[in-house]
């Protein structure tokens, strides 16, 4: 008779309350949906659009009506400003309040060195520490207070996204009050080009951390320098020098050896999965366009700092209404109060990355991009070492051998670009993750 019951009551249950069964199976397929990253992108993308497409047809709107003629009234200084701006594109930055970088004859050789010390040791203990907090915050669990229990862990990679950009326009912000900037001449909205692009190349870069190794993500995002040399074909109809085409071959095959050598490890911690493959593919393509849409950018009298303000008001602005739409702002907020460790990690992470941000700008004003590449090399070869000896990533022999032909060719590069003469074109200076 027990046994009759426990097969019979479900189906009693189905029969007599069939719409709370229904609305407890769509919840539990929900839940498993959200799980899927694919699902989580288009969502993302979804929110995205609720500003793109209304954003997209104002400023149609405008233009087509000729509002920068015929507009009057309390909002055409705004309107102006988001849609139109100045229009007048300044000779590369020619003539702005930055400071141009000094090859050492101002000031003493000793200032020098403080100066190169002071900005490596800010590169790299901001980027090792993002570096570090990154993999702890996505892989690993938080609220467990035994061995045997298995906690909590974090899944919105956008809800960090958000974070970072937040603090980050917060300090460009700060920035561009206390210092003196060339006037701003570039339409607003087109910071939200390389806005978009920005925040998904970040979000495939968290979520890409539940599916592949650390040591994996730092060595796809050293080839991303193939992307970029194609999209700036595309975008911008550069021209490249045969060097850069054997740095990139190199790359790719240092990239494959170590992904080959990995996949075959039967240690958890290096399993390369296909959808770790396809996410970071995403991340190399979006950081690949934000680069080149920041680049053409640049042709406006702006600084790197109002780049950063711009780009970063859009993120904020597309990432806050996407959690809100989603429902998922608050229940991070509510993982933050539950947790005091992720509240710590992730405002940390944050402050790493704005202040990363700041000496980027500042080292290549100071020393050139060359002597910054150099850095931020170093940075990734450290990188790799610091996740293996702190997660216990294991390295066979051919992807050790992978890894230093992707350093010496990243090298190679340096070398040959500090040979080449200088053209006098200005230097693209990175705003996203690196």
């Amino acid at each position: 008779m027990p046994s009759f019951s426990w097969r019979i009551w479900p189906a009693l249950v189905l029969l007599l309350f069939p719409s709370a069964v229904a609305a407890e199976e769509e919840s539990s397929l929900l839940e498993g949906w959200r799980d899927v990253w694919l699902f989580r992108f288009l969502i993302n993308i979804l929110g995205y659009s609720t500003i793109i497409i209304p954003g997209y047809l104002l400023i149609s709107y405008f233009k087509r009506h000729n509002y920068l003629e015929t507009g009057s009234g309390i909002c055409f200084p705004l309107i102006k400003t988001c849609v139109f701006g100045s229009e007048a594109k300044a000779g590369l930055l020619d003539d702005t309040s930055v400071a141009p970088r000094n090859e050492g004859d101002s000031g003493s050789s000793i200032r020098q060195v403080v100066k190169l010390i002071f900005c490596a040791a800010g590169l790299q203990v901001s980027y090792l520490t993002w570096g570090v907090l990154q993999e702890r915050v996505m892989t690993r669990s938080y609220g467990a207070t035994s061995p045997e229990e298995t906690g909590e862990k974090f899944k919105d990679s956008q809800f960090l996204v958000f974070m970072n950009r937040i603090l980050a326009l917060t300090v460009s912000g700060l920035w561009c009050i206390m210092f003196k900037q060339p006037r701003h001449g570039a339409p607003m909205y087109k910071y939200s080009f390389a806005s978009l692009s920005n925040i998904m190349s970040s979000w495939c870069q968290y979520e890409a951390l539940k599916y592949i190794s650390f040591p994996t993500q730092v060595l796809a995002k050293a080839s991303k320098v193939i992307p970029v040399m194609l999209m700036g074909k595309i975008i911008s109809r550069k021209s490249y020098e045969y060097w850069e085409y054997l740095t990139a071959v190199l790359i790719s095959v240092g990239v494959s050896m170590f992904l080959l050598s990995s996949t075959t490890s039967k240690h958890p911690s290096t399993v390369t999965t296909f959808s770790g493959i396809i996410i970071l593919g995403g991340y190399i393509v979006f950081d690949s366009f934000t680069s080149n849409w920041q680049d053409n950018l640049f042709k406006y009298k702006m600084s790197s700092v109002q780049m950063m303000f711009g780009v970063n008001l859009f993120s904020c602005l597309f990432t806050v209404l996407s959690l809100l739409e989603q429902g998922a702002f608050f229940d991070s907020l509510a993982f933050m109060t539950r947790h005091s460790e992720f509240a710590f990690h992730a405002v940390l992470l944050s402050v790493c990355s704005a202040c990363g941000q700041l000496f980027i700008f500042y080292t290549i004003n100071q020393f050139g991009a060359a002597i910054f590449t150099i850095i931020m090399t170093l940075r990734q070869a450290i990188a790799i070492l610091l996740s293996c000896f702190l997660y216990g990533h294991a390295i066979t022999l051919v992807g050790g051998f992978g890894i230093a032909t992707v350093f010496l060719a990243l090298f190679l590069r340096v070398y040959a670009r500090s040979r080449m003469k200088k053209s006098g074109r200005r230097s693209t200076q990175p705003l996203a993750q690196v």
